[in-house]
């Protein structure tokens, strides 16, 4: 398993910063799963720095950004080849820094989504992703990575574009009892009116909504998620975006992907249908060794 890896500076400035806090957490897993990190130039410096992974060999090192070490990685999502071909990508972006809106940076959640591998933009979502690998891979569930599976007191939002709306249907159906799991489940106009219409048709009771409904969208929705992400009251993000079509309120859905960033350490995203797939498998079979 090889994963692109960049940080805006902010999140490598400083020991404390969310880079060292994911490879705190995640360090050891992903030694275990002999992963391989093909980190940006200044990412991989600071890791050194550091001394975050001293002894681990599957850290390799990419240009700067600024000499094209992110376009390397976008194209090596798309697929190179042997040896040149990525699984996902860690980018742990920080909102507010201008280069996480550059074409390549932008380029690489949109190869990683057409593709159906892992983009990982928050601290939680690399913790989940590595402690997933792991179920995957028959090892024991991780203690300190439960926070992460205490469904019973978060909530979920599922959120699906027009042309995705029928995967996320399907994801639904098909993963029906562990996102029953969740205390509570979110979504905006459509997709909403939708889940609750398969939920009632699974038995759920009729004068219970199984999702609550926030505003579609383009009227809303999007930013009245958002807001619940910033307040600590969502804690996963199941996004199933169309990559292919342009989208008339493309600012609302970069304000709930600007929400999610900000609050790094409690957030996790899946980002396609594949990726919510393997996590999901991965959730269920860990529930059942707990």
């Amino acid at each position: 398993m090889r994963l692109g890896l960049a940080a805006n500076r902010r999140h490598h400035a400083s020991a404390d910063a969310a880079l060292f806090r994911w490879l705190r957490a995640s360090g050891a897993g992903l030694r275990e799963l002999d992963a391989g990190l093909h980190a940006v130039g200044r990412t991989f410096d600071a890791i050194a720095h550091h001394h975050a992974l001293d002894g681990f060999e599957g850290l390799r090192r990419y240009p700067f950004g600024r000499d094209g070490g992110l376009m390397k990685l976008v194209a090596e999502v798309v697929g190179m080849g042997e040896g040149r071909t990525l699984d996902g990508a860690v980018y742990l972006i920080d909102p507010v820094d201008p280069s996480s809106i550059f074409p390549e940076a932008v380029a690489l959640k949109r190869q990683c989504v057409i593709q159906g591998k892992p983009f990982l933009s928050t601290v939680a979502s690399a913790r989940d992703w590595v402690e997933s690998e792991r179920i995957h891979a028959g090892l024991s569930p991780d203690a300190g990575a439960d926070d992460l599976h205490a469904f019973d007191a978060q909530t979920v939002a599922l959120i699906a574009h027009d042309a995705m709306k029928p995967r996320m249907l399907d994801f639904a159906d098909r993963h029906f009892d562990l996102l029953s799991r969740f205390a509570h489940r979110i979504a905006t106009g459509t997709t909403g009116q939708r889940l609750n219409e398969l939920a009632w048709r699974r038995g759920w009771p009729q004068d219970q909504a199984w999702t609550h409904r926030f505003q579609s969208g383009p009227l809303g929705g999007d930013a009245q998620i958002a807001d619940l992400v910033l307040d600590g009251r969502c804690h996963r993000a199941v996004f199933f975006e169309d990559p292919h079509v342009a989208r008339q309120h493309e600012a609302d859905i970069q304000l709930l992907e600007r929400a999610v960033t900000t609050v790094t350490d409690t957030v996790a995203c899946l980002t396609s249908p594949p990726v919510a797939d393997r996590w999901a498998v991965a959730a269920t079979r860990r529930s059942s060794m707990r």
